[in-house]
């Protein structure tokens, strides 16, 4: 049997399992016939990218199935995220049919972009009740954050590399943001995405487990298949453990993944009634996240659960409690057979690989020194630097493992300031949005928690990776997420507002007696 066929049947059985396991819980929170379609998507996408073994055969696979599907979709942003991470983010140059050499790089994620998130973009622009863009604060600073960069694309390149490189910046920043912060308009439609957000990272997390226990990276033979080689989904180890992968392509990426399910998971195990299904959901994702032992998604993951908490009532106690159970788990790791090697592997605390540490360490202060240089705009020749140069692995690369380091060193503190600033307005619209809930108890704050949580703990993470593979696409869906939240909360406030003014007037009115 060939290689890749066992793989495909390990992938499904896998993938099958986390289905059954969700089937009911799934039918109850969303539309039972749109979970069994995604279903059915996914296991047919699986499907055609193994047996065909040619990528623009697996895109009009799976660019036809996705057409007919959209007919029936109910949520663009629930189909989209169910199917994002289906298989790795292989990518395939478009020919320009001889007038260029390369249209653009065609992937997954871009496939979808283009036949999930345009049609759904342009549907949104015809609905009166959707929110006009640049209308929001995170609006316009997405808005400038962008043209910088597109203006800074014409000081490196020609025109025809400046407009593909504008066209990857609306098909890959542009569209997810926007039809993420447009077509979410009420709780269901929340429920239904998060909903399928969970499931796909559920899917991931038995991959990465699978991965980690057998020693077994699945999703190499696929890149092979496609003649990406071994960037995508080579076997990186720590400690003398495989690290996982799945369909991420980078360890520290499945982590970051696994948080984000981690976050969206606290609003949907709340709608499992079954309390073993709701935790053994907790533990298979808890899995995932230490699978692909990425210590900066431990940190995240942290974050997220120290603000999560703080948000909430008695925050006080919970954190207290919160912080003693850490301190409890370490206790007992310590002692038991096998402790030591775990305590290695903690952040600021294990000695397992200090030499990434060190590293990071390093290229902070070199990057500086190289910003230092171009401080507003950044450069377009800054890896030629003696200090970057400095920074060159054994490998034969430099890996700028700082999404924050790279946006200044492209953009300068201009392009930086922008790009934190888009986040800030994000999570300052979240916050007032929640501010404005007078119910602590209600769904509406509990989904202003988990949103604000998750984005923070994304944009630590992201302090210890680049922006590779899935990695900003989520942090401008999340933040999109965000935008969304808001723009509900208000709309809400302002029926309230309205009901209660009708009220108001239907009891001042005259009462007239009868003749």
């Amino acid at each position: 049997m060939p290689e890749y066929i066992r793989v495909l049947i390990v992938i499904l059985v896998l993938a099958t399992t986390v289905f059954a396991f969700a089937h009911r819980s799934a039918c109850a929170i969303s539309d039972g016939s749109d979970y069994k379609r995604r279903r059915n998507v996914w296991i047919t996408l699986t499907l055609a990218a193994f047996l065909t073994q040619n990528f623009w055969l697996y895109a009009l696979v799976a660019t036809l199935l996705l057409l007919y599907s959209n007919k029936r979709e109910t949520n663009p942003t629930a189909l989209y995220f169910f199917i994002l991470f289906v298989i790795p983010e292989i990518a395939a140059p478009l020919s320009g049919l001889g007038l260029i050499n390369n249209l653009f790089d065609l992937t997954n994620p871009r496939l979808l972009a283009l036949v999930i998130l345009l049609p759904a973009f342009l549907s949104l622009q015809k609905q009166s009740d959707t929110l006009s863009f640049a209308r929001t604060a995170s609006d316009k600073a997405l808005i400038a954050y962008l043209f910088l960069v597109a203006v800074l694309y014409l000081r490196e390149d020609n025109l025809t590399n400046v407009l593909r490189k504008e066209f990857y910046l609306f098909i890959d920043v542009f569209l997810p943001y926007y039809v993420v912060s447009r077509a979410l308009k009420d709780m269901q439609s929340f429920r239904d995405a998060l909903l399928s957000l969970v499931i796909a990272m559920m899917i991931l997390a038995m991959t990465g487990i699978f991965e980690f226990s057998k020693g077994w990276v699945l999703y190499s033979g696929l890149t092979e298949l496609y003649e990406q080689g071994e960037g995508l989904s080579a076997y990186l180890g720590r400690d003398g453990m495989l690290r996982a992968l799945a369909t991420s392509g980078q360890p520290i990426v499945l982590g970051y993944l696994m948080v984000i399910g981690i976050g969206s998971y606290f609003f949907i195990q709340r709608l499992i009634h079954k309390k073993l299904i709701r935790r053994l959901g907790w533990a298979l994702l808890a899995g995932g996240l230490i699978a692909p032992l990425s210590r900066g998604p431990w940190v995240g993951c942290a974050v997220m659960l120290v603000v999560y908490t703080a948000t909430g009532r008695y925050a006080v106690r919970r954190l207290t409690m919160l912080a003693l159970a850490a301190v409890a788990a370490l206790a007992l790791v310590s002692v038991l057979p096998g402790g030591e090697r775990v305590i290695n592997l903690i952040p600021f605390v294990g000695k397992t690989e200090k030499n990434n540490v060190e590293y990071r360490e390093q290229l902070f202060t070199n990057s500086m020194i190289v910003i230092q240089r171009n401080p507003w705009v950044g450069s377009t020749d800054y890896l030629n630097t003696p200090e970057m140069e400095a920074m060159r692995q054994g490998q034969g690369i430099i890996d700028i493992v700082n999404s924050y380091v790279v946006v200044a060193l492209k953009t300068g503190f201009i392009g930086l300031g922008l790009f934190a600033g888009f986040f800030a307005m994000c999570l300052f619209g979240i916050h007032r949005a929640m501010r404005s809930i007078a119910n602590k108890d209600s769904e509406e704050y509990l989904l202003g928690r988990i949103l604000m949580s998750t984005l923070l703990a994304m944009l630590v993470i992201i302090s210890t990776v680049s922006s590779i593979t899935f990695v900003p696409i989520m942090y401008w869906c999340i933040a999109g997420m965000g935008v969304a939240y808001a723009q509900l909360v208000r709309k809400q406030a302002e029926g309230r507002s309205k009901n209660d003014a009708q009220k108001g007037t239907q009891q001042s009115s005259p009462h007239t007696s009868p003749k």
